[in-house]
């Protein structure tokens, strides 16, 4: 009934606890995964470090390969093992760089409490004495010199300049006219970036840090006071920040049309946090043309340069977990602990993993005898379209285009209306890793901007995460064209819990299973088939779980419960409890909205649990996607597999029993793509996952989604001569 999708392997509660706790202490905890790579990660940075050393002490031409490996003390061929070459280990030696910036940037603008101390924030960053240490700002001096001569460094430089800019014209909003905004932010930029070069070059030391931000602040203070002043918002202080207005991301760069738009807002707070753009046919058309030549381009190159950028891009996402994770809480609602655990760091997984994919794309070779053989080419399918859900957006975001890139494909991405922010950053993450323009653009808007896509006679494949009825709809727009389609809908799936199941397991699974994310998980077990010998005890255990959980602000860590997506969503939810104990199901916790401890301007649900449930019940048979748990009672196992399978769904379902030999016989039965044994919404990227029945078509992640994403040529090689009958 809702959008959905499922959850990453990274979303253990243990996980996200340990997040919690560490993002309490001022650091976020990394996944065991990133544990595991964490002497890579050391090595890199060792070669990054002797690069940054080579650099400042005999310049740019001097510092080749090898003599950057001496350095470091490796070899050579471990340097092109980890960056391909020298253009590549220069790269990642200036990405580091600008990162090294742009978090200290990051750090100073979260403790400014004003437009006009955030605009000083950006000098006292860019103008910080470590930046006029003479290492660093020789290292500096040399890839500016030979920006003008590559096309990898030039890129790195735009998107420094381009967050900059924004930053500037962000908060420049509060304190002039908007059309004074672009000027003056150019022209701070420019004075910023002429102190620092100044004091670069002089032998004597002209300036220095500290009189380098004094003229700085100097020359701001000085600009906006001869500027005409921002008109104050009416009822609002003069310094309240201006709500920002986002264009969708084509070519490589923002697209901003000046057109109609739509408001995104916190669902904890009821607060805007921006306006959208909405993308019409000049937009879509636009990113198509983008992405027609761009595809040429990716394709073009070997899978191993295509993998080596989109690591670059898993990398990414992992270094802008923290701010990443604090944007998609604001956008969804779901709490902190589980973004930052989750969310970001599951989408740079995927990304990570089809990388390691694309060097080993191929065909295969075909003996036909001594006068000919056959091989096979598995070729890109060209310009792909995603249309994403709101329940996890950079997730879905990742999982639809780190396949399709890792093909040669190119991707126009649509999010959902309702969460549009974080795949934007996406776009930008994608462009500063190397991705050519136009090979991942991102178009926003509501159903009349995805038909465009979905009827687009250039797409040659449309991924959709979303409900039964827009996915029926995308298999007709998309027989027009005849389009391959990939559909992860909706699902009501059931989980089994046998008697001799550690009940305590059965729980925890239940809980995940009904109230991760609120609720808001398409492969969700919300129909909880208990044997009837055991109910009373799972059920004992499971309220005193419930009534433990803490619904709360999102931003808050020791958070389980968020906010639901919309106060629309909140009152059909609402709307399903109410059913339920109109059909007669017994309410056992929950059951109401909550808005104690300053929760009243959101849309808050409690955890919700009902007992003495029947199979024919709304309750049971509908997608409710909200924190609404049915148990129903089984007592044979034959009894139980027909109850499961009856529904229109198949997307999920799981299994809890001791006796795996019971376990592996009651999932070959039921009717469901993607199953658990003794747990439930575990994900992997390496498993494909999917539904059947109207739960969807194709399926997501692992090596399967190569075959979604893919196209198979066939070419026969006659070495004989050609034999004809006339």
């Amino acid at each position: 009934m809702a959008k959905a999708n499922a959850r990453s392997r990274a979303a253990s509660v243990d996980l996200a606890r340990e997040a919690a706790a560490d993002l309490a202490a001022g650091e976020a905890g990394a996944p065991t995964a990133d544990r595991r790579r964490e002497p890579e990660d050391v090595r890199r940075r060792q070669l990054i470090e002797a690069t940054i050393d080579s650099l400042a002490e005999i310049g740019f031409n001097a510092s080749t390969l090898a003599q950057i490996a001496r350095r470091a003390g490796v070899s050579p061929g471990l340097v092109a093992h980890y960056f391909g070459d020298k253009d590549g280990l220069l790269e990642a030696t200036l990405r580091h760089l600008s990162l090294r910036l742009y978090r200290a940037t990051a750090l100073r603008l979260r403790e400014a409490r004003s437009a006009r101390a955030r605009v000083q924030a950006l000098i006292d960053a860019n103008l910080a004495p470590e930046e006029f240490d003479q290492r660093t700002s020789s290292v500096w001096l040399a890839f500016w010199g030979q920006v003008l001569h590559s096309e990898r460094l030039r890129r790195v430089q735009r998107v420094y300049q381009a967050r900059m800019l924004a930053n500037l014209r962000h908060d420049l909003r509060a304190l002039v006219a908007p059309h004074e905004v672009h000027r003056l932010a150019i022209t701070i930029a420019a004075v910023i970036d002429g102190l620092w070069l100044r004091s670069s070059l002089s032998a004597a030391g002209e300036t220095d840090s500290v009189s380098a931000r004094q003229v700085a602040s100097a020359f701001v203070d000085a600009q906006i006071a001869a500027a005409a002043p921002a008109a104050p918002a009416t009822g609002t202080s003069p310094m309240t920040t201006p709500i920002p207005r986002h264009a969708s991301h084509i070519a490589g760069r923002y697209h901003p049309t000046g057109g109609a738009t739509f408001e995104t807002r916190n669902p904890a707070t009821g607060e805007v946090l921006a306006e959208i753009e909405i993308a019409g046919e000049a937009e879509v058309e636009a990113a198509v043309t983008a992405a027609r030549t761009g595809q040429k381009r990716w394709a073009a190159m070997t899978g191993a340069e295509r993998g080596r950028i989109l690591k670059r891009a898993a990398d990414l996402l992992r270094a802008r977990n923290d701010e990443l994770a604090h944007l998609e809480t604001l956008d969804t609602g779901k709490p902190i602990q589980e973004t930052i655990a989750v969310d970001v760091l599951s989408g740079a997984d995927c990304i990570e993993y089809y990388a390691g994919l694309a060097a080993g794309l191929s065909g295969e070779h075909v003996d036909l005898g001594p006068t000919a053989f056959g091989y096979t080419r598995r070729e890109p399918l060209g310009i792909c379209a995603g249309i994403g859900a709101w329940n996890y957006p950079i997730q879905i975001a990742c999982w639809k285009s780190a396949p399709a890139l890792a093909c040669g494909n190119a991707m126009i991405f649509k999010p959902a209306e309702l969460t549009p922010l974080t795949a934007l950053k996406l776009a930008e993450i994608y462009v500063e890793a190397g991705v050519p323009e136009g090979v991942f653009s991102v178009v926003q808007g509501f159903a009349d901007t995805g038909r465009l896509l979905t009827r687009h006679p250039s797409i040659a494949k449309v991924s959709l995460t979303g409900e039964v009825g827009t996915g029926k709809k995308v298999m007709v727009d998309a027989a027009g064209t005849l389009k391959y389609v990939t559909l992860e809908l909706g699902g009501k799936s059931p989980l089994i819990i046998f008697a001799d199941a550690d009940l305590d397991d059965a729980v925890s699974a239940a809980l995940l299973a009904n109230f991760y994310s609120a609720g808001e998980v398409c492969s969700n077990g919300t129909r909880v088939f208990v044997e009837e010998s055991v109910r009373p005890a799972f059920l004992e255990k499971l309220v005193a779980r419930v009534e433990k959980m803490v619904v709360g602000d999102p931003l808050d860590p020791a958070t389980h419960v968020g906010a639901l997506i919309s106060p629309e969503h909140m009152e059909k939810v609402l709307g399903y409890i109410e059913r339920g104990k109109a059909e007669g199901a017994k309410l056992l916790t929950g059951g109401a909205r909550v808005t104690a401890g300053g929760l009243d301007k959101g849309a808050f649900v409690a955890p919700t649990v009902f007992d003495g449930c029947a199979d024919g019940m709304g309750i049971v048979r509908e997608e409710i996607f909200g924190p609404v748990m049915a148990v129903l009672s089984f007592t044979d196992e034959a009894e139980v597999i027909a109850r499961a399978n009856d529904t229109d769904f198949g997307l999920a379902a799981g299994v809890f029993t001791k006796d795996l030999a019971r376990a592996h016989r009651v999932i070959a039965q039921l009717e469901a793509g993607t199953c658990w044994i003794n747990t439930y919404n575990i994900t992997p990227i390496e498993l494909p996952f999917g539904g059947s029945k109207q739960s969807g078509l194709g399926r997501e992640n692992g090596k399967a989604a190569i075959e979604h994403y893919t196209q198979v040529k066939s070419v026969y090689v006659n070495l004989g001569r050609v034999e004809a009958p006339y």
